[in-house]
């Protein structure tokens, strides 16, 4: 018979019909004549009771088979149980399964199963992510994280968008900053011989990459792993309006801290005929959106999160939910921060990046609510947004939120060839890898814009999860590679 997903059982009638249920033991309890043990599969965050009593009328055979599995059945063993589904008489479960038969498909030792051990840290776990899934934390950590998606897809789906899978591989930076994941085919001993001899040769080891020809490599030019898909987006929607992406992104910063990762999930669409306010529209949309998702969908999980890991992270969700998204521009943004200078460690002044400390007081003290701080200064900001006719600013948006700060950052893309191509040679970047972005504004060119959604933070946000490794099923960071 096949078996049945706990998370279908638990919601059924208890009507005395024959279920097979498949698992991972939770606990055994044994009291002289009754066997009680939990079993979860990792569809809900609950598991299913199974009983056994030994004083039950004549089993026979099936009986003692019972008794020899249950020798086996320990926390973390694989089991394979048949039974009657019938009424609980325990309190908190509607429904449990009375044994018939009981299998123990993979046995569990005691003495040597990482989970056994008490207390465990998220470090402890992380060291053993590939057992992680099967703790309370993080089955309700990769629910959420499964549903979030199905909300993300859906969100756009619903509004004519298409869905783009832009290429891990590059050899443009959308994000400027340089710190990428190279690809190369070209042997690394031999590199860094070169590189040797050309040190003794007078040449400097920071310039030695300049005798390396790409022209041999794969691709014959420098590439990367991408840092977004959002350029490639821009080409996809210029000519289907409404795109999104959603996949792995990558960045070789060398941080270790609870907010970084060197594998992230991004989330960007793109929208032609769209401006700043128009993209603003939508980010509090779907950002409202995936915390309603997340609310209706994910109580039992969320309701862990609450009383296990963040208090307050449900009134937090409903509180973005139903406050009206407040919009300033960055410069009034400086005036409203300017007072509060005394408390920051990084004092504010126009012309600098808004630090997550600055954030959280425009969120937190100031307007008690998500903020949109629009129109940055030019500097601070990447190489594609549209330039506002003051000659300081650009139309870039970032969404904070309460308890986080930045959530999302968009911008209305420049659509003047002539703009683009002078803020890209400011900047000094090789027009080699940007002549087909730069044709975008010479052929049909339009008003577009877009913003980018860290999945992995969004995650962190919703379930309250401290690091932000721990709501990946396998995180990527500096010197941590292991699975």
């Amino acid at each position: 018979m096949k078996p049945i997903l706990i998370k279908d059982l638990l919601t059924s009638e208890p009507d005395g019909r024959d279920v097979t249920v498949c698992g991972w033991v939770r606990t055994k309890r044994d009291s002289k004549n009754l066997v009680f043990i939990q079993v979860n599969d990792g569809s809900c965050f609950a598991s299913i009771q199974l009983t056994f009593d030994r004083s039950a009328p004549a089993q026979g055979a099936e009986a003692n088979t019972i008794e020899e599995s249950l020798k086996d059945v320990t926390t973390g063993a694989s089991v394979r149980a048949e039974g009657t589904l019938i009424q609980s008489p325990a309190s908190g479960q509607a429904v449990e399964v009375t044994l018939k038969k009981l299998t123990v498909l993979g046995k569990c030792p005691t003495e040597t199963y990482p989970l056994q051990k008490k207390n465990m840290s998220m470090e402890y776990l992380r060291e053993n992510a590939h057992l992680r899934a099967r703790t309370n934390t993080f089955g309700a950590v990769f629910r959420l994280r499964n549903q979030m998606a199905i909300a993300l897809h859906t969100f756009f789906q619903e509004r004519g968008f298409q869905y783009i899978m832009a290429p891990e591989i590059t050899c443009s930076d959308a994000e400027g900053a340089g710190e990428m994941f190279q690809v190369t085919t070209l042997s690394l001993e031999k590199i860094a011989e070169l590189g040797v001899k050309a040190g003794q040769g007078g040449m400097k080891i920071e310039d030695a990459h300049k005798i390396v020809d790409y022209g041999k490599d794969f691709f014959g030019k420098k590439a990367s792993l991408t840092v977004s898909g959002q350029l490639e987006a821009e080409t996809m929607a210029t000519a289907l309006s409404r795109v999104y992406t959603f996949g792995p992104t990558f960045r070789a910063e060398n941080s270790n801290t609870p907010r970084h990762l060197a594998e992230f999930w991004m989330c960007e669409p793109e929208m032609a005929f769209y401006d700043l306010f128009d993209d603003m529209d939508l980010e509090e949309e779907f950002l409202k959106y995936m915390f309603n998702w997340a609310l209706t969908k994910c109580h039992d999980d969320l309701e862990f999160f609450e009383k296990r890991i963040q208090p307050g992270v449900i009134a937090q969700l409903q509180h973005v939910v139903d406050t009206p998204f407040k919009r300033i521009s960055y410069t009034d943004a400086v005036k409203e921060l300017e007072p509060y200078n005394k408390d920051f460690e990084y004092p504010i002044e126009w012309g600098k990046e808004l630090q997550t400390e600055h954030e959280r007081c425009l969120t937190e003290k100031i307007f008690k609510s998500p903020v949109m701080v629009y129109n940055y200064p030019k500097d601070v900001k990447a190489f594609y947004m549209k330039q506002n006719d003051d000659g300081k600013t650009v139309r870039a948006v970032d969404v904070l939120v309460p308890g986080l700060g930045e959530i999302t950052g968009g911008s209305e893309r420049e659509e003047n060839y002539d703009k683009l191509l002078k803020v890209c040679e400011e900047r000094g970047m090789d027009m080699s890898n940007y002549q087909w972005y730069l044709d975008l504004r010479r052929f049909g060119s339009v008003p577009h814009s877009g913003f980018g959604l860290g999945f992995d933070r969004l995650l962190r946000y919703i379930t309250g999860m401290a690091n932000i490794r721990d709501v990946v099923p396998y995180p990527r960071a500096p010197k941590l590679a292991d699975f």
